[in-house]
């Protein structure tokens, strides 16, 4: 459902497409030997080749295409059995060819589907129009010297998968969806890691207003947003300048933006360039690239189960909520762990103890789930203590809290420290007695109808016995003693 924003002359509706450079996880370059590694010194990562020395010929990556195709089939995409690099041409300081190698009427991957899920439950498909392998551009550093801009080479020519979207997006909570899961898929495939803060992924994102079913209007396009949150935030400040421009009598233009995070705004970079300007032509240095059908297959046989199948898995296999998988789901280190806590578990308490507990301490100690000094088959193994009524449900988050602090297994703890559950009715009613003999003034309350007491009893008889107690056995000897109520 688009989210309509109100303004001075009714409604408007966003319409936004987005392209998405993600930087493939290679061990090598593009057309190059060059190491990718991250965070290496300035320029020591640089062939003759990403340099552009002359007379150096780029050479294909094989590997490369693979997660290219592997890519295009995670997302239901086509894959092409032709694609042709090209030239496309543009002067940056950081670009030392004075062109970027790209795709662009023939690309490796064409249309596909994303599913995201929004957050009133509701499941919305968004368009891929297209899958292309580029070279990245290295890196310009403006903040080193008062005067002077420094470039760096070592992103130049790092191979780049271009995902762009078609303009199906409806506002900034579907954009944020749809990035989350394309992020996700990539994670999941092994072919981008995602980290938006260290650019290997950053989104542009084209974005145009109109009003409901009118004619689409002029986009401006954000460049280089590099998180989920900045893009609903530059979406939210786009869309309403662009509406105050036009009910103001004005006209919106085609422009190319940036968003400024410490402001809050975008500003304007250069006029929005067409196809055309980049004189785009094939690379006389590369041919086109063949892919058969029997290597597209070969490559769609190692793919593993994407997060919408496993999502839809969890549901039905078991029982969990839309919300509870999505969340499991959201890593897929994170959907190991869990299905390691459910075997041969109640599934949905091992949901609700991966997710309320598990996670909630590791973000409580901004920690990720790698850093967890608790297993998933030690979590498995208190889980399976509560469910056999060794230790009740509020001993067993003492417990935890123990093995994470410890890193010891649930039932040593158990055993140390002698929590074990007390589930002999005889010893259990006995205390019973000795709670209803020492309160006869709340007996005689209860009795007369207040209630609320039990929860009293409950509480005395669970002190005296250190909450060892199997609630169910105390719930039930009140009930019969206090007069069944």
């Amino acid at each position: 459902m688009a989210q309509l924003i109100q303004g001075e002359t009714g409604e408007w509706e966003m319409v936004i497409g987005m392209e998405v450079h993600a930087q493939v996880i290679a061990k090598s370059k593009l057309f190059s030997g060059a190491s990718t590694q991250f965070g290496a010194e300035p320029n020591t990562q640089v062939s003759l080749v990403d340099a552009a020395m002359p007379g150096m010929l780029p050479v294909l990556n094989e590997y490369v295409v693979e997660q290219a195709v592997r890519t295009g089939l995670g997302l239901n995409s086509k894959i092409n059995n032709v694609s042709v690099f090209e030239r496309k041409n543009y002067f940056y300081p950081d670009l030392p060819q004075g062109y970027q190698i790209s795709q662009f009427q023939h690309p490796i991957v064409g249309e596909g589907i994303i599913e995201i899920d929004l957050p009133d439950g509701t499941v919305k498909e968004i368009g891929v129009t297209r899958l292309h392998l580029e070279q990245d551009a290295g890196k310009s550093v403006h903040d080193q010297h008062p005067t002077k801009s420094f470039v760096d080479l070592n992103r130049s020519g790092c191979a780049l998968m271009e995902i762009v979207s078609e303009p199906d997006i409806r506002g900034p909570e579907e954009a944020a969806a749809y990035l989350s899961k394309l992020r996700m898929i990539l994670r999941y495939l092994g072919t981008c890691d995602g980290n938006m803060e260290e650019g290997s992924m950053r989104a542009d994102v084209n974005i145009s207003v109109r009003k409901p079913g009118g004619p689409l209007g002029t986009r401006a396009e954000i460049k280089n947003v590099n998180s989920v949150k900045a893009v609903q935030m530059a979406i939210e400040y786009e869309a309403r300048r662009q509406i105050e421009i036009l009910e103001d009598g004005g006209q919106i233009v085609q422009e190319t933006r940036l968003w400024d995070p410490n402001k809050g705004v975008t500003r304007s970079m250069r006029s929005k360039e067409e196809a055309h300007d980049y004189r785009y032509f094939p690379d006389p240095d590369l041919l086109p690239l063949h892919v058969s059908n029997d290597q597209i297959e070969s490559i769609r046989a190692t793919l593993p189960e994407l997060p919408d199948v496993k999502k839809h898995r969890f549901m039905q296999e078991y029982g969990l909520s839309l919300y509870d998988s999505s969340v499991l789901i959201a890593e897929q280190a994170r959907a190991d762990y869990f299905e390691t806590v459910a075997n041969d578990n109640d599934a949905k308490l091992a949901a609700n103890w991966v997710i309320n507990e598990l996670l909630g301490i590791l973000n409580k100690n901004d920690k990720a789930l790698a850093e967890s000094p608790v297993s998933a088959a030690q979590l498995g193994g208190l889980i399976k203590l509560i469910a056999d009524d060794t230790i009740s449900g509020k001993i067993a988050k003492d417990v935890f809290a123990e093995m994470y602090a410890s890193g010891k297994d649930a039932s040593a703890i158990v055993e140390e420290k002698g929590l074990k559950q007390v589930t002999d009715t005889g010893a259990i009613e006995a205390v019973v007695d000795e709670v209803i003999a020492e309160n006869p003034d709340n007996v005689a309350a209860y009795r007369s109808g207040k209630d609320k007491l039990f929860g009293f009893f409950v509480g005395q008889v669970m002190k005296k016995m250190q909450g060892k107690a199997n609630p169910a056995a105390v719930n039930e000897l009140l009930k019969k003693k206090l007069g069944g109520r």
